[in-house]
């Protein structure tokens, strides 16, 4: 079982910058493809960013060029830097990983909400106008 703890979530006025993060259990030197999604109320679920077995990283329209993901594998953790946001990216956001190293392979953020196996509990972005 991978246990995924989120950080860093809070609130922020537009045009600024969060950087969340995602301790992962079991997800040592980049055995897991990892990613985040949101979820706003009476929104449908979008992935946001994701990060594959091979480090390719692929990204939501919505947020290229603001979002970035990365992670450090000696530390089991991954990062979702979110810089010049918008009240539209207010949403809780939650760490997901899979283990499954054939599905894993070439994981991109349309897969992150669906098929990734584990989650964390989610923190809470808001951003005001």
């Amino acid at each position: 079982q991978v246990q995924l703890v989120e950080s860093g979530g809070g609130s922020v006025q537009a045009g600024g910058s969060l950087r969340l993060s995602c301790a992962a259990s079991r997800c040592t030197y980049g055995s897991c493809c990892m990613g985040w999604f949101r979820q706003a109320p009476g929104k449908e679920r979008e992935g946001v960013a994701a990060i594959d077995l091979s480090d390719r990283t692929s990204f939501a329209d919505s947020v290229k060029g603001r979002f970035t993901i990365s992670r450090d594998n000696a530390q089991n953790t991954l990062y979702l830097q979110m810089n010049s946001l918008k009240p539209e990216d207010t949403a809780m956001y939650y760490c997901a990983a899979d283990l499954n190293p054939y599905r894993c392979a070439a994981a991109t953020v349309y897969d992150v909400g669906r098929w990734f196996s584990h989650r964390g509990q989610g923190t809470q972005v808001t951003v005001s106008s």
